[in-house]
């Protein structure tokens, strides 16, 4: 096998896509991994990392294409790190994601349906949150998709336009003010309508003298500015810390029927064309005494969960959402608990089952602690919302080796376009 040393290149014949955004080939036995490819290809291709179970490479040719690719949408594609599947029709990256879910099911150890339910919308335009970085010469963009070098943008297909219009104006903004130096980039949040944006500007000081003039200045060819933010990130072990305000620090946010409060940093789903059919997915039809939402961000499940239950507690540890979350249950049968999910189901398993947990963990999953507290409390219902299938399939095994049965399962498509995939999990105990 070659090193990256003397850059070996081979012909492969690319078998099929793997989770993480890169398709599978094989040589001598061994995984090739290979981005920007498509199943059926045969591709020249350069190894550029070997492992001990898997090689990293890049295509130098596509030798002979495949009849399903197209031309990418977006002109960075390939050099920036953010989308991974332009290069194929919509219904053939879907197919994949269902292809790929299933197998890391069944890898784990898990018999999945016949079939899973699919939630997929308009696969542009879509995200309702972005962060840009500022190369040396000032212009935003995003993470090159093979090192940590930031590829100049002029556009971004995938993103809400408001945002990359305020991102490019707010770069120019710096250029103009001379603040770039101490100024790292911006991380921009929009609502569905593109009618309110949020700004967090990321410095590496906390210099504050210039920030209401370049925000300022952002309101005066933005009006859906609400609120912008300075936040100083000095070291990546540093929690980052907010220096300044100008504005609100939140934005209405209509999902679901409902208005909720979205502050500065809070988690909120991305994709604005599925927010409402996920938030329905998950909480329609549920109906009980007793439902807790773990890991609940600012309230979307728990305050669709409040009509049908007589009561609704909602648990999460970040701050940045917690006077959200208390706002957003104001007035529903629904309590805020701001503290971390472990601690809260240690604390209050003993003392109530609930008829109904919703969990919606990062990418890391819930984990071994929290599936044993989940197993001990029993709740009847349980809704597992995921964004990991690898991790997700760790914990379902774990859920299902102790009397949980799967119900349904439903492939979400937040991120069109890139690898990522979003899953909703019916479990009920058996």
């Amino acid at each position: 096998m070659g090193s990256h040393q003397d850059a070996k290149t081979q012909l492969v014949e690319i078998e099929k896509p793997v989770y993480g955004g890169a398709f599978l080939a094989r040589v001598e036995g061994k995984a090739v991994f290979v981005p920007l490819a498509l199943p059926g290809e045969q591709a020249r291709v350069r190894f550029v990392e070997e492992k001990r179970g898997y090689v990293s490479a890049e295509v130098e040719e596509i030798v002979a294409p495949a009849s399903g690719r197209i031309e990418p949408a977006c002109p960075h594609y390939g050099v920036c790190g953010g989308c991974s599947y332009q290069h194929a029709d919509y219904a053939t990256q879907l197919a994949w994601k269902h292809a790929i879910l299933r197998e890391t099911l069944e890898r784990g150890g898990l018999r999945a349906p016949e079939e899973f339910h699919e939630l997929a919308a308009a696969p542009w335009d879509y995200r309702n949150r972005v962060r840009v970085a500022l190369d040396a010469q000032g212009k935003p963009g995003y993470r090159s998709r093979r090192s940590h070098a930031i590829v100049p943008i002029s556009e971004c297909p995938i993103a809400a336009p408001l945002l990359v219009r305020a991102a490019l104006a707010a770069a120019e903004t710096v250029r103009e003010l001379k603040l770039a130096p101490r100024l790292a980039g911006f991380s921009l949040f929009c609502n569905a309508d593109e009618s309110a944006l949020l700004v967090s500007v990321i410095a590496t000081g906390p210099d504050k003298r210039r920030f209401g003039d370049l925000a300022r200045s952002l309101r005066e060819r933005f009006p859906e500015l609400a609120g912008a933010e300075l936040v100083v990130e000095a070291r990546p072990e540093e929690q980052p810390r907010t220096v300044a305000r100008w504005g609100d620090s939140s934005l209405p946010y209509r999902a679901a029927g409902f208005d909720y409060r979205v502050d500065h940093g809070a988690f909120f789903q991305v994709n604005r064309w599925l927010v409402d059919a996920l938030a329905e997915r998950v909480t329609a039809g549920r109906t009980g005494r007793v439902a807790w939402d773990l890991f609940a961000g600012v309230g979307l499940f728990a305050r669709q969960l409040a009509p049908g239950f007589t009561r609704v507690v909602a648990v999460e540890s970040a701050l940045a959402a917690t006077a959200a979350l208390a706002q957003n249950l104001s007035g529903a049968n629904a309590a805020a608990v701001n503290e971390d999910s472990l601690r809260f189901l240690r604390r209050r398993g003993g003392a109530e089952r609930p008829d109904l947990i919703v969990v919606d963990p990062p990418r890391a999953g819930l984990g071994t602690e929290i599936v044993t507290e989940l197993v001990r409390i029993g709740a009847p219902g349980l809704v597992y919302v995921s964004c990991d299938p690898a991790t997700l399939a760790r914990d379902l095994r774990a859920l299902i080796g102790s009397g949980y049965a799967l119900q349904d399962v439903t492939l979400v498509d937040l991120f069109p376009q890139t690898f990522h995939l979003e899953t909703v999990v019916e479990l009920h105990k058996s």
